[in-house]
């Protein structure tokens, strides 16, 4: 690497690029000179600009999508203090929850039924507490080493009790307002993780999965009794439902049909056993089972042969009974009333059969609308003398029921190798074989899945406490359309329709590690209370002493642990002198997460007045995931909404998901994965960074692609580095210095001109950008002008004035102009690009006065020039088709010719293109620019329709739409060159046709090509004349030489003697050149020799010719 830019006498030269190197170097500059500290203490008297750190879990390894969330964090924090908002950034880390204690119990090789046996509690819990930071070194690591500047020496920890405190002081606000309860519902449960789980946890990205299950239609016999005999007489009917959980069916306790639905009774035959039978079925769904007959026969058909024997409205079926599908249990409660047929607003003819098998023990509909009915669910009594299912919190059948005693009713759940045939499989086997399944196949439906353990959820009856999230829909609805998501369809589809389907919020986890639900309770329920705090906690302590029930106060213990076990050793008084035991439950871990913006403040203990005086609340900004929809940004507006009725949040950022270059999902089982330490290490935080803001809009998903970087670090990174290298090299040469006198910007040349005006556009241009949250295109704003304008239009047009002539106004103006694009090129890149930015501001201004420190660049509206970017933009244009025409005929831009024609259809384009007519005559090497009337050009014109954009805007009428474009004169197309508009008639429409509708595409002339890019055409003269081909030689040898002297060492300000031998063609055109040649090689001299020279063979457009290069002394 280079010398480290603190020369203050010479522009230091950087030598070649190796960002790594650099990044590392200026990493121990930050932490030396304190920068990141000094760029907050700089602004303590400033606006506040509010970011949360939504925490990450350091128990696993960070991954290259962390890179992606971190760094759009990281921009939006340095972006607005260099515009003079004060920004604290306060680290954190997540602590709790299922991910820790799975790891652990992993990791210990024990279930969470070992817990309380074969480990205690504070065993389990002291081993979590040890694993949840295991890889905090190496968050912390990648944290620095990407550039994200976040306060990691006083970080916010969720199982500290301060955390915990402010958690508890959230929930009894909650309790009070009468937005906690506790119920009995059935909810989603995982066995594997062995607890409950909230809606917004089911809908995390890929919980649903498409499974392919074993599906039943089972058969319900009727029972005889005087309403069925009514209805059918003595005909023995059987009910038919459809489930895609025969595990279900022996807690079966009633069907549910529609009411509105009309039903038939079909006589057909039962494929498995061969008898014949009455069935019932929804009218609409006869078409997919059976193909109806007026009489059963013998042959065989695709599908079961069927006679309508009757029909029926639902609403007649109500009340029905049937006979117990598997009765290998009786409903403890009322089982009288088990066994019938209900009414639901849930049924459909959509699928399945109409009817729809129902046990409430395992369903949230399902218990509803038995509960409405009085039909009881499947409980029954323990040895404990408690109601329960049938199957147990693990995802096990009970004892007592027959072949699916201590089965699993899912073989995930099994540890060791499950049963080839499944609880499903077996449950068909047992109706087939009582002729009481009417079908049995493979179904592929989508199935929930638990979010941690990977493994499927079950419906299940539990108790738990909720939080009333529904008695504020409308405010969180509210609320939600205030806030600025990006992307806006996030907020409003992803976001929006969840809030409109919302439910209350599950908060119980049956689980060990994690904030305990602080509410203690009478033994018979009636009484509770709810603890806010340490200091109340203990107070309620002294009275549970006073009252017998406890000896000593733990909370007087400055160590006292608010974790499980220690919580639940605390016995409080009720009022009324009752024992009060705390409910067992921790809290969904995502409530810690939602209650982020208070607790790592620890409110309203400390720092009361940063939310309550908005210095820290709500925030102005946060950016996670999009995954996190349902997770924190759901849950940080949920509490922000209960309790102070406001956003918590004003800008947020969902970022997609990071894949693989093909678009699967990276995985170290696939292999695709990327180390992110590697890939920094190899290319460059600056470049990966810029990579991944740059390449798509960070909430689409991004295909990570290591080429990508790389050419990211080349075209980007590569091209500044060289133009720095190209203003260090001359401005050396020449000994400018920036104290040198200010050449007005006004007395600078049209270039000079061109390049601050476009600068101070691209300024206004990434200001409006950012304002409005968009990295992607402001990125691309910068990459634009750095690439395409600074280096390949600038620097090229303007090489001759660095490094021919005096050192005049001219040239200081040139040097001041280059420099101060690319000082402000540096500010503009500084939050995307913080490494290199730094690195090359403090070699611009050769000092250590880091970039990070400086103002936003204001925008200079009086140095825009919109008319001189418009020229300066057409001669780009035109000149790259020429260039492209050139390429085609494979003539080098080196080679000069004769003539240009450009057509143009109005006064104001001829008067700009005249303006630049030499820069484009410079940059194409050619002779002549001929602006020209559309009337006037000699080439023919056609006008073809263009069928993609015509297509939806005319529709059928496409074809006669297209024969009158084509049918256009030259009169037509020159009126619509100039207008950029036309009509078409259609009966007694007018269509208008835009220039995007119609392709103008111009005819080759003998001699010329030509080129058309939408309004665009160009002509070029590609006859090269005698003279044109000896110039031709005469450049060629010039950069052949040009060449040499680098490879011999020679410095750009070493004269040269040349001599030279070759054929006599090659040697006029040199002799006839010499003068120019001789400037731009700077020789002294150049001669022919005749005898032999100790020489280099070099080739010129395919001749030979011997080159001898002295240096002058």
């Amino acid at each position: 690497m280079g010398s480290s830019p603190n020369n203050n006498k010479k522009y230091p030269s950087l030598g070649k690029l190796n960002l790594p190197e650099i990044e590392k170097e200026i990493l121990s500059f930050w932490k030396e000179q304190k920068i990141f500290e000094k760029s907050i203490e700089n602004r303590q008297n400033a606006e506040p600009w509010v970011f949360f750190e939504g925490p990450p879990s350091a128990n696993g390894m960070p991954g290259i999508h962390h890179v992606m969330s971190r760094t759009i964090k990281d921009i939006f924090g340095r972006y607005m203090t260099l515009n003079g908002k004060l920004v604290e950034r306060k680290g954190g880390w997540d602590t709790h929850g299922l991910p820790v204690e799975l790891q652990v119990e992993k990791k210990l090789g024990i279930t969470k039924e070992d817990i309380g046996t074969k480990i205690s509690i504070e065993e389990y819990n002291n081993a979590c507490r040890e694993d949840v930071l295991k890889y905090k070194d190496v968050w912390d690591e990648l944290t620095e080493r990407i550039g994200f500047w976040l306060d990691l020496d006083k970080p916010y920890i969720t199982y500290t009790n301060e955390y915990i405190e402010t958690i508890w002081y959230l929930l009894k606000q909650l309790f009070e307002k009468g937005y906690l309860y506790k119920g009995y519902t059935i909810q989603p449960y995982s066995p594997a993780a062995g607890t409950g789980l909230s809606s917004h946890e089911l809908n995390q990205p890929g919980c649903y999965r498409d499974v392919k299950d074993t599906s039943v239609i089972a058969q319900f016999l009727l029972t005889e009794n005087q309403q069925k005999i009514k209805l059918f007489g003595d005909k023995k009917v059987f009910a038919l439902a459809w489930t895609t959980t025969p595990w279900t069916l022996p807690s079966n306790t009633a069907l549910t049909i529609g009411g509105k639905i009309n039903y038939a009774l079909v006589k057909t035959v039962n494929p498995y056993v061969n008898e014949k039978i009455n069935v019932l079925i929804a009218e609409d769904l006869l078409p997919k089972y059976f193909e109806l007959v007026d009489k059963l026969s013998s042959e065989k058909t695709k599908k079961l042969q069927g006679i309508v024997l009757q029909k029926i409205k639902g609403i007649e079926l109500i009340g029905l009974q049937y006979q117990q599908l598997m009765p290998f249990a009786t409903p403890y409660e009322t089982p009288e009333n088990a066994f019938q047929i209900i009414s639901g607003d849930f049924v459909t003819t959509s699928d399945g059969t109409g009817i729809v098998h129902t046990a409430p023990t395992f369903g949230a509909d399902d218990a509803r609308v038995a509960k409405l009915a009085g039909v009881p669910p499947m409980l029954v009594k323990n040895q404990q003398d408690e109601l329960i299912p049938l199957v147990d919190k693990k995802g096990k059948f009970i004892e007592g029921l027959g072949f699916l005693s201590n089965k699993y009713v899912k073989n995930e759940f099994y540890t060791q190798t499950p049963p080839e045939k499944s609880v499903d499989v077996e449950i068909a086997i047992y109706l087939k074989e009582k002729g009481l399944a009417f079908k049995v196949e493979k179904y592929v439906h989508s199935y929930p899945h638990c979010w941690r353990t990977d493994k499927p959820v079950l419906y299940y009856p539990l108790e738990s406490w909720f939080v009333k999230t529904t008695a504020v829909k409308q405010k969180l609805i509210a609320n939600n359309q205030k806030i600025n998501w990006k992307p806006k369809t996030t907020g409003e589809g992803r976001f929006g329709h969840w809030l409109q389907n919302l439910v209350d919020w599950n908060l119980s986890r049956s689980r060990y590690w994690g904030t305990p639900l602080p509410i203690w309770r009478t033994e018979d329920g009636k009484q509770s209370k709810c603890i806010g705090s340490i200091s109340e906690l203990s107070k309620e302590i002294d009275k549970s002493i006073e009252a017998g029930f406890m000896v000593k106060n733990p909370c007087t213990n400055a160590n006292f642990d608010l974790h499980r076990p220690f919580i639940d050793h605390i016995t409080l008084a009720s009022e009324d002198g009752l024992r009060m035991h705390r409910e067992p439950d921790l809290i969904d871990v995502w409530f810690d997460s939602g209650a982020m913006p208070y607790a790592q403040w620890h409110y309203p203990f400390d720092n009361k007045e940063k939310i309550q005086k908005n210095i820290a609340f709500p925030a102005d900004f946060i950016a996670e995931g999009v995954d996190q929809t349902r997770g924190c940004f759901f849950t940080q507006h949920a509490i922000s909404t209960l309790l102070f009725d406001q956003v918590a949040f004003k800008n947020v950022i969902a970022n997609g998901l990071v894949l693989d270059k093909n678009g699967n999902k990276m995985s170290k089982r696939l292999g695709n994965a990327v180390d992110p330490f590697q890939t920094i290490e190899k290319y460059g935080a600056d470049a990966v960074r810029w990579y991944m803001v740059n390449n798509s809009p960070p909430w689409d998903n991004l295909k990570f692609d290591l080429k990508g970087v790389e050419e990211t670090l080349r075209k980007l990174f590569g091209t500044l580095h060289n133009t720095y290298s190209f203003f260090e090299l001359y401005a050396n040469i020449d000994g400018f210095d920036h104290s040198a006198k200010h050449i007005s910007k006004k007395n600078r040349d049209t270039l000079d001109q061109w390049i601050l005006s476009l600068l101070n556009t691209l300024i206004e241009e990434v200001m409006v950008h950012m304002e409005n949250y968009d990295i992607t295109n402001s990125t691309r704003a910068i990459q634009k002008f750095v690439i395409d304008d600074l280096s390949n239009w600038y620097i090229r047009l303007s090489r001759r004035k660095f490094w021919k002539g005096e050192f005049g106004d001219e040239k200081i103006a040139a040097f001041q102009t280059l420099q101060e694009c690319l000082e402000k090129v540096c500010m503009l890149m500084s939050s995307f690009s913080p490494f290199y930015s730094d690195y090359l501001y403090m070699a611009l201004t050769r000092n250590k006065n880091s970039v990070h420190l400086q103002n936003f660049p204001k925008c200079q509206l009086d140095i825009i020039n919109k008319d001189l970017e418009t020229k300066m933009a057409l001669a780009q244009i035109y000149s790259s088709m020429v260039l492209g025409i050139r390429k085609k005929e494979k003539i080098k831009v080196r080679q000069p010719l004769a003539k240009i024609m450009i057509p143009v259809a109005d006064k104001k384009t001829k008067e700009l293109l005249l303006d630049v007519e030499g820069i484009i005559r410079a940059e194409t090497n050619t002779k002549e620019v001929q602006v020209v009337d559309f009337q006037e050009a000699i080439f023919e014109q056609i006008a073809k329709p263009n069928f993609k954009k015509l297509g939806p805007k005319v529709g059928k009428n496409m074809k006669f739409v297209a024969q009158k474009i084509q049918e256009w004169e030259r009169e037509d197309i020159n009126k619509f060159n100039k207008e950029g508009k036309a009509s078409v008639q259609l009966g007694d429409e007018e269509i208008e046709i835009s220039s995007d509708d119609v392709e103008i595409v111009v005819k080759d002339i003998h001699g010329w090509k030509t080129e058309s890019t939408g309004s665009h055409t160009v002509a070029l003269d590609i006859h090269i004349t005698e003279n044109l081909r000896k110039e031709g030689d005469a450049r060629e040898f010039v950069n052949k030489i040009q060449n040499l002297r680098k490879e011999i060492g020679l410095d750009v300000t070493d004269k040269i003697d040349i001599k030279f031998d070759t054929n006599e063609s090659l040697a006029l055109a040199i002799n006839e050149f010499i003068d120019y040649i001789s400037l731009e090689v700077l020789a002294n001299s150049i001669s022919q020799s005749f005898h032999k020279i100790e020489s280099i063979e070099l080739e010129v457009n395919g001749q030979s010719i011997n080159v001898d290069i002295q240096k002058n002394k």
